[in-house]
C-alpha cells in the first residue's frame, strides 16, 4: 500500500491531539461504555436480553455477555489507550451501528426493556444511537483523522493533474 493511500496513522503526532473536552467527552464515553458493559454481566442482564432480536440466530444470553464484554474492552480501550483512540473510536461507532438492529428490533417489536414501556419513549431512543456514533467519531478524533486524510488525498489527487 503506498503513502497515497494508507489510512491515517492509529498514533497521533503533537499537531493532531484532541482539545480537552473531546479527550474529556472520550473518557466519558469509555466510562459509559464500561458501565453497561458491567450491567450486562450483573444486574441488567434481563434488560439487555429484551434488546436482542429473536431472529438472531445465537442464544440470547451468548449474545448479552458477548456484548458486554465488547463494551468493557472499548471503554477501557477509550480511558487508556489514547494513542489509539482513533482506531478504538472506529470500533466502538461500528459497535453502536451493529447493535442498532437490537434497537430496532425492540422498537418494532414493542419490546420493553429500560424503562422504555412505550413506541414513543423506544422511537425517542433510537434516534440517540447516532449521536452515539458521532460522540464516539469526535471524542476519539477519528472524525478529524478521516477528514485529515481524505483532504491529503484529494490534494495528492488534484496536483498530479
Amino acid at each position: 500500500m503506498t503513502s497515497d493511500s494508507a489510512p491515517a496513522s492509529p498514533t497521533r503526532s503533537a499537531a493532531d491531539r484532541p482539545s480537552l473536552p473531546q479527550r474529556l467527552a472520550r473518557i466519558l464515553l469509555g466510562l459509559a461504555l464500561t458501565g453497561a458493559g458491567v450491567g450486562h454481566l450483573t444486574v441488567l442482564r434481563d434488560e439487555f436480553q429484551a434488546q436482542v432480536p429473536p431472529w438472531l440466530p445465537l442464544p440470547v444470553d451468548l449474545v448479552v455477555v458477548g456484548s458486554g464484554i465488547v463494551e468493557i474492552t472499548l471503554g477501557l480501550a477509550l480511558i487508556l489507550l489514547g494513542r489509539f483512540s482513533v482506531w478504538v473510536g472506529w470500533a466502538a461507532a461500528l459497535f453502536f451501528l451493529a447493535i442498532f438492529p437490537g434497537n430496532i428490533a425492540q422498537f418494532t417489536e414493542g419490546r420493553d426493556g429500560f424503562g422504555l414501556e412505550n413506541d414513543v419513549a423506544r422511537g425517542i431512543r433510537l434516534l440517540f444511537q447516532p449521536l452515539l456514533v458521532a460522540w464516539a467519531l469526535w471524542s476519539s478524533g477519528a472524525w478529524s483523522a478521516w477528514r485529515r486524510y481524505r483532504t491529503r488525498r484529494r490534494t495528492r489527487a488534484y496536483g498530479r493533474l
